[in-house]
């Protein structure tokens, strides 16, 4: 019965008996118009109906491992990163500590105390203000201060 439904649908709705192979009748050829019909309905079919169940099974496990392996990458490549992030923190962590350390060192040099203690190791002495001596020059003009507006 199915045979027969689908040679409706190959010859446009009508019923054509099967060509027998018998000796000296010859072979009914079938138009092309039936033809075409039946490539338009074998594309409408999906692939993996045709295929078998074992195949299938196989066509998904394989698909399945390739979306694993490559989540797998991509967390690998974000824990990577990520390492990467936390070693560069703990980098910058370390310099703004040495700097920290410089900034302090600097303000400990620059004070007088520092200063006065370690030129009395080098053998330096303070100047007696009795005994300093100031040489007054004519005709040299004196430095601006900074608030002061320079002209020319």
């Amino acid at each position: 019965m199915d045979r027969l439904r689908d040679r409706k649908e190959l010859h446009g709705g009508q019923a054509q008996p099967a060509s027998s192979s018998t000796p000296g009748k010859p072979v009914q050829s079938i138009p092309a118009g039936p033809i075409l019909a039946a490539k338009r309905r074998r594309h409408l079919h999906p692939f993996f109906y045709r295929i078998g169940p074992g195949t299938l099974s196989v066509c998904s496990v394989l698909l399945i491992g390739l979306m694993a392996i490559l989540y797998l990458s991509q967390l690998g490549q974000a824990v990577n990163d990520n390492q990467q992030i936390q070693n560069l923190h703990q980098q910058q962590a370390t310099l703004q500590r040495e700097n920290q350390d410089l900034i302090n060192t600097i303000a400990q040099e620059e004070s007088p105390a520092y200063i006065i203690t370690h030129a009395k190791a080098m053998g330096l002495a303070p100047a007696d203000p009795k005994t300093i001596q100031i040489l007054v020059i004519k005709h040299l003009r004196t430095i601006p201060r900074d608030d002061q507006n320079l002209q020319p």
